[in-house]
């Protein structure tokens, strides 16, 4: 019977002529601190990161406490947990390619020594995979390529940052104030990171260090990567906190990426202006789901081409407004809505409604960051976004049994009040500061008019 230690010998010695086979690039690295006889020297990188006291003893204390975000305070792990290489998470990365690399091959530094200044010295990285054109490319060229416009890799909010900043696009974010940057890089990079950041440790949002004693996830960890950062305006609602579940999960247990693929997730290195025109996109029409339902009923038949599927489908859903920057407080609170309107992006979606949710800008949202940091150009984007809520059921209260549309949906004069109303944008449900960027989308004078007679 072969030894538990051999057969991770062997494991590790297959997995690295396969990562040579694949790409000989992958070989060049020497694993650093192991000695001739394989065992670990003290005076290493793994040496130290496999030694808890010692992790304890030297490491520095947070000076500030994790960022929060939609879903609330992030969990705090202390620093020696986030770096600490143990667990069954720890011996798979020991069986696995990625740990022939060695240490220095991915975060550079000193990697034959035990002192911590002296280790993380020089060109050393704390996450690699933000080089991931240089540091991950050798063996993953597709994904890497593919990654530089992700809109996980916050390619849309730096282009909105930017446009609304008097810029032309994301090309031309680093040309913002630093101090701008700085704030976008300690809010919005919670969530919109790196490789990493799905693969090997925890989004910011989720407390950040590793996951899993840095073993790689080729397929991440859907609850507590995806639904980390996708809280309340997607994984709480999927989940049905606030709410039912939606019928995916709850009747099909279906996760995160039955439907999103990582094809979809990496992007297809192509620049797009916002995350519904990509290419690979899910559609409620895929093969194999909804296709085929344009004519399966009365409403279909009615409302197909001009709705939005979730118009009838989507429970309310969370909305607020301006958090993410600004002095960390809402502008708006958090609240359930359901909003139709004016799709907001007829160039990449067709039908004429849609529903739409506050989004997070606002013109102070850069306040506490400089004095000069105002936006110049706010109304270029809507406060307005076309969303497609993850809250899907086949009955909603605008589709029950024993009801019709214009009971549950459209709008009627009964004595003067405008019954359904409620359920739309109007020019008077913005505030101040929005109409110039939003009331185009509103549906004032875009309703029929014996909706409202008495």
């Amino acid at each position: 019977m072969v030894s538990k230690a051999l057969s991770r010998g062997l494991g590790l010695t297959l997995a690295s002529l396969l990562i040579m086979s694949i790409n000989p690039g992958c070989s060049n690295y020497q694993i650093p601190g192991k000695g001739s006889g394989g065992e670990i020297k003290a005076n290493s990188c793994e040496g130290c990161h496999t030694d808890y006291e010692r992790l304890m003893a030297v490491h520095t204390p947070d000076t500030a406490a994790p960022p929060g975000g939609c879903g609330g305070s992030a969990p705090h792990y202390e620093p020696y947990d986030r770096v600490f290489l143990g667990g069954t998470g720890y011996d798979d990365f020991k069986l696995s390619g990625h740990y022939g690399i060695g240490c220095t091959g991915c975060h550079n530094g000193n990697g034959n020594t035990g002192d911590k200044v002296e280790a993380h010295s020089g060109d050393w990285i704390a996450s690699p995979s933000m080089a991931h054109q240089e540091k991950c490319a050798t063996c993953h060229e597709t994904e890497s390529d593919d990654f530089v416009t992700s809109l996980h890799n916050g390619t849309g909010q730096m282009r909105k940052v930017a446009i609304r900043s008097g810029k032309e696009g994301a090309h031309e974010f680093d040309q913002l104030p630093a101090h701008q940057i700085a704030g976008y890089d300690a809010k919005c990079s919670i969530c919109h990171g790196t490789c990493g950041n799905c693969h090997v440790v925890r989004p910011a949002i989720a407390g950040g260090g590793l996951s899993k004693g840095h073993n790689f996830n080729k397929i991440p960890d859907w609850y507590n990567v995806c639904v980390s950062c996708h809280t309340s305006r997607g994984g709480h609602a999927f989940l049905g906190t606030e709410a039912e579940p939606d019928f995916h999960r709850d009747s099909l247990e279906y996760t995160c990426l039955n439907c999103h693929d990582g094809h979809e997730l990496h992007g297809d290195g192509q620049p797009v202006e916002q995350r519904y025109a990509y290419t690979e996109l899910p559609t409620c029409e895929a093969e194999g789901c909804h296709e085929g339902r344009e004519e399966s009923n009365p409403y279909h038949i009615k409302h197909y081409d001009d709705f939005q599927c979730q118009i009838c489908h989507s429970q309310d859903y969370n909305s607020c407004g301006a958090c993410h920057i600004k002095d960390g407080h809402p502008e708006i609170e958090a609240h359930m809505d359901f909003k139709i309107a004016l799709n907001t992006i007829p160039d990449v979606k067709e039908h004429k409604f849609a529903l739409v949710r506050r989004n997070l800008a606002h013109p102070d949202n850069w306040k506490g960051y400089g004095d000069d940091l105002v936006y110049s150009n706010f109304e270029a984007f809507p406060t307005f976004n076309y969303t497609t809520p993850h809250n899907i059921l086949k009955r909603t209260a605008r589709t029950e049994d024993g009801a019709f549309c214009y009971s549950n949906c459209h709008i009627r004069n009964e004595g003067g009040v405008l019954v359904n109303a409620e359920y739309y944008l109007w020019r008077d449900s913005l505030l101040t500061w929005e109409i110039e960027a939003t009331e185009a989308y509103t549906v004032d004078g875009e309703l029929p008019s014996y909706w409202f007679a008495e």
